[in-house]
């Protein structure tokens, strides 16, 4: 089985350590792509190392985090247009809303958002967008931009089925990660009623490791037990899993 983590952080410093050891556990799982979502100004340069030195594993994205926007957000966009123009990404993100930490920029996040959708849009890219308390603000700015050119990821999906069926509306695609493995993370009453055709797998590693890894350092060698609890929720075979969620990701990655 091949597997492809759509959203790892594997540039974090947490990897600083071992980063080349855990990519090599990767690929022993099976995990031969991992596409990387930018956060700021202050990733680009080891984002860009580890996708130098790996790759054929490592795939960089290009935006800015919403947990990165504030009054000063126009410099960072700038930096993002500029290095979109200079190179060939993977998708625009990881951008998007995150009401969970701070709502004072809400104004200025949804402004960072609007204009990463139409870099999407200008340079024909998948976006990879984050919804963390936020789903339908963020929901409501790319159903008002969708003309039927947008098209990506909402990464780290943990909403209703009523929202699942918007996503799918939209054209767009789900990330499950870790999350789907909680005891209370609400994704089994909403996997079941989701076609496989609809999602792409990811860690979003460091953060959110599956069970029984919970409170620990994600990476991407755990991607499987998502994959086997994906299955199991949608009573698939890992391997029909493993083999519609790596076809999705690289339809949608065209990189």
């Amino acid at each position: 089985m091949t597997f492809i983590d759509s959203h790892a952080h594997i540039y974090s410093e947490q990897f600083k350590q071992d980063r080349d050891e855990a990519l090599a556990r990767a690929m022993g799982e099976g995990v031969e792509k991992i596409y990387m979502p930018n956060i700021d100004h202050t990733s680009i340069e080891v984002m860009l190392e580890t996708e130098a030195r790996h790759p054929n594993q490592c795939i960089a994205m290009m935006g800015l985090h919403p947990t990165s926007v504030n009054k000063d957000f126009e410099k960072e966009l700038y930096l993002v247009e500029e290095w979109l123009g200079k190179r060939k990404f993977a998708a625009v993100g990881e951008c998007g809303i995150d009401l969970y930490w701070d709502k004072t920029f809400l104004p200025q996040q949804q402004e960072a958002l609007k204009v990463q959708v139409e870099l999407a849009r200008k340079h024909q890219l998948p976006i990879v967008l984050h919804t963390r308390d936020s789903f339908d603000e963020t929901y409501e700015i790319i159903s008002a931009a969708q003309d039927g050119s947008l098209k990506g990821v909402f990464h780290c999906f943990s909403g209703t089925v009523e929202q699942a069926a918007k996503v799918k509306q939209l054209g767009f695609l789900m990330g499950i990660g870790g999350v789907a493995t909680f005891k209370n993370g609400g994704l089994d009453k909403v996997l079941p009623h989701v076609s496989l055709d609809d999602l792409v797998l990811e860690t979003d590693c460091p953060y959110l490791a599956p069970v029984p890894h919970r409170g620990k350092r994600n990476e991407p060698v755990y991607l499987p037990l998502v994959a086997r609890r994906v299955a199991e929720l949608l009573q698939k075979p890992v391997e029909e899993v493993a083999e519609i969620t790596t076809r999705n990701a690289l339809n949608l990655f065209k990189l």
